[in-house]
């Protein structure tokens, strides 16, 4: 065991709740759920790329698999007249057909919008990459990522951290920004933290990843 743990999974149970909420019958059944719930997400992330997708939970009754999709740009994810989500559905079915999982269940979209998409460590995450692969320097990624998110009066501390061949040097390094507090180690503090990686064809892969802290969450206030 290291001394690294990942925030959202310490908080399980105490101010967070699971991103799949459905119970399997029997290890078959089980199995075909995980199974499913991998592949769609994988496709989510690929399919959705510069869409803001700020977090994908699936909920399972006994004859329809919902799917809500959080972001900050639900637009661009609905489309005109409802287009977008309609062919992302039948993209999800044909993915599932084709793995074999299609007669599990009926598959239903969701969209939510992210109202302050700047506290969102998910979202943070994917601006820093989208500015990388636009050949922004990394150092003014960092200073103006961590001030807009400061700016948010939610907010009460970030960190973000990129490690790679930075500037496209030879030897790959990290470089870190922080404000305000960051307590990892308090249960009830509401850290959101994500990673993410930019491909920059001149440095290859530079892996990013954002720590957001919101305040602590009492009995009663759980969100």
């Amino acid at each position: 065991m290291t001394h690294v743990a990942h925030p959202y999974a310490q908080r399980l149970g105490i101010i967070r709740d699971w991103k799949s909420r459905w119970y399997g019958k029997s290890k078959q059944q089980y199995r075909d759920f995980l199974r499913a719930d991998t592949l769609v997400r994988e496709f989510l992330k690929k399919r959705l790329k510069g869409m803001y997708l700020a977090a994908v939970e699936i909920e399972r009754s006994d004859a329809v698999m919902r799917i809500v999709l959080k972001t900050s740009r639900p637009g661009m994810v609905i489309g005109r007249q409802g287009e977008g989500a309609q062919n992302l559905k039948k993209d999800i079915a044909r993915v599932l057909h084709k793995a074999g999982l299609a007669h599990l269940q009926e598959v239903k979209i969701d969209v939510e919008e992210v109202r302050n998409p700047e506290s969102n460590a998910r979202v943070v995450a994917e601006m820093c990459a989208e500015a990388l692969e636009k050949r922004m320097p990394f150092r003014r990624v960092l200073k103006q990522t961590i001030e807009k998110v400061m700016a948010n009066r939610d907010v009460r501390g970030a960190r973000i951290v990129m490690a790679g061949r930075l500037g496209g040097a030879e030897m790959s390094r990290k470089e870190q920004v922080k404000k305000g507090r960051v307590p990892l180690q308090t249960l009830r503090a509401d850290v959101d933290y994500a990673h993410h990686e930019a491909y920059i064809p001149y440095a290859g892969l530079v892996g990013i990843k954002v720590w957001i802290y919101k305040g602590e969450v009492f009995e009663g206030e759980k969100k």
